[in-house]
């Protein structure tokens, strides 16, 4: 895999940038060079009238000619904006050699950095790369965001700037500060900026932070859904709790894609419990739950899935009840209708399936304590969450109680994630496939007759696996 870029503000002011190229692509880099207050220098036979005229005044400094070492004497950065391949090769080979970054106008391999997609607002700047390989996708988000933010962010920045060392004397505690921003980005300040009345503005900041001595020191748990995986499946709400949380308790299920989404410098604590493999036992996590939660801080409970659908989530809460510690609900798509949707697979369908059973099944006990004479009913769905050991009873069980054996099933590993694998059969031969695909935890079981619409409804990943014709498994 590709290594990703580095993403990178320089602060160019008075320092020399030279620009190789006289044309209307090279004048476009001169212009963003000039505003980022670069001391330009542009190398080329003839230059484009702007240019020219930049030159004649003194704004930028013409070198004519073709391309030469010299040029880059004392220069932090080169762009090459030529349409001549070996001129621009040779720019980026010299400045490679000269320890020197270099942007090669849509030459993503010889350039050692790119010149993003910019939103800017006042001293706010939003950079957009693709790595080189598709800038008119970044140009398109560029005008997306452009839409999105508020041409009074570039007043907030300035009003904060103008009170940050006030700001830091009073709330010297970085967790503090971290609260009185997010009350004040969430009240009035921004919006007095926005109707331009910038002195209220101030004024309404300042009444902030001279009643932030009254923030609560008791902290508080959101209990959060994080989905089955895929991070467009958050919901808008588990976003903004991921983004202001000061630790994160966080379930091995909980994909990496997702936890990318969280405040970067939050605690994580992986708390995560497979099947035989109990980590950290439930009242430990209760404990912690309490500890960082009593200090002050704002705890998040992520959870795969939705927390309250076999997840323990009720008893968290009743902890976190009895010690008086404020809490929250953050609900997540569980993963029987993610895994579903993601199979292609409806759950009812008014056909085959008038209702919906969610079962689960992880150690023989449990599965001793299910009423198997109703699991095992026509005309409904069970979805299964178990890992993959259980099968051979679930499946004995299901028969001994009258499921015929040619209902279909449908084994959804990964669901929503790009690995996604979608295992089908029947009953009868259920562990058997299962064994077969070597399927793996996390996977989830739907049985029922809306499991055979997998391989015609599919839309997400690769094509179900379904069992080969008795002749290819003879000859196998």
């Amino acid at each position: 895999m590709t290594a990703s870029l580095f993403p990178l503000f320089a602060d160019l002011r008075n320092r020399t940038v030279l620009v190789v190229g006289g044309g209307a692509i090279a004048a476009r880099k001169v212009e963003r060079l000039r505003a980022a207050g670069a001391r330009v220098r542009v190398g080329a036979p003839e230059l484009e009238p702007g240019l020219a005229r930049l030159a004649a005044s003194g704004s930028i400094e013409h070198l004519r000619g073709r391309f030469a070492e010299a040029w880059l004497d004392d220069a932090w950065l080169v762009v090459a904006a030529t349409d001549d391949g070996a001129v621009n090769r040779d720019v980026a080979r010299t400045a490679e050699q000269r320890r020197i970054l270099a942007n090669i106008v849509d030459d993503a391999e010889l350039s050692s950095f790119h010149m993003p997609a910019v939103v800017e607002r006042g001293e706010v700047v939003v950079a957009i790369s693709s790595g080189g390989a598709a800038p008119m996708l970044a140009r398109r988000l560029r005008e997306r965001l452009e839409g999105l933010l508020d041409e009074s962010l570039g007043a907030l920045a300035a009003l904060l700037s103008r009170q940050r060392e006030r700001i830091r004397a009073h709330l010297p505690r970085i967790a503090d500060r971290r609260r009185w921003f997010d009350r004040v980005l969430d009240g009035r300040v921004p919006e007095l900026l926005r109707h331009g009345q910038h002195d209220a503005a101030e004024r309404e900041l300042l009444d902030a932070l001279d009643a932030s001595g009254a923030t609560p020191a008791t902290g508080s748990v959101a209990l959060v859904g994080a989905g089955p995986g895929d991070p467009g499946l958050l919901t808008l709400r588990a976003l903004r709790v991921l983004g202001e949380a000061d630790v994160i308790l966080h379930d091995h299920l909980v994909s990496g894609e997702v936890l990318a989404r969280a405040r970067r410098d939050a605690e994580f604590i992986d708390v995560g419990k497979q099947a035989g493999d109990h980590r950290t036992p439930q009242e430990r996590i209760h404990a912690l739950l309490v500890e960082h939660a009593r200090a002050g801080r704002r705890v998040v409970r992520l959870k795969g899935g939705d927390p309250f659908v076999f997840g323990r989530g009720g008893e968290e809460l009743e902890v976190l009840h009895s010690h008086g510690i404020p809490f929250e609900v953050v609900p997540g798509i569980t993963a029987a209708l993610a895994c579903a949707a993601y199979a292609g697979i409806p759950l009812t369908h008014r056909d085959h399936a008038q209702s919906v059973r969610f079962v689960t099944a992880h150690a023989k006990d449990s599965l001793d304590s299910l009423d198997w004479r109703s699991l095992a009913a026509e005309r409904q769905t069970l979805a299964v969450y178990m890992g993959v050991a259980g099968l051979d009873r679930l499946r004995a069980r299901l028969l001994a109680h009258g499921r015929d054996a040619g209902t279909p099933f449908a084994l959804v590993e990964n669901g929503s994630r790009p690995e996604q694998r979608v295992v089908t059969g029947t009953l009868a031969d259920l562990p058997e496939r299962a064994r077969e695909e070597a399927v793996v935890s996390p996977a989830l079981l739907i049985l029922g007759e809306v499991a055979g619409l997998a391989e015609s409804l599919h839309w997400f990943g690769a094509k179900p696996l379904t069992p080969r014709p008795p002749a290819l498994a003879d000859a196998a």
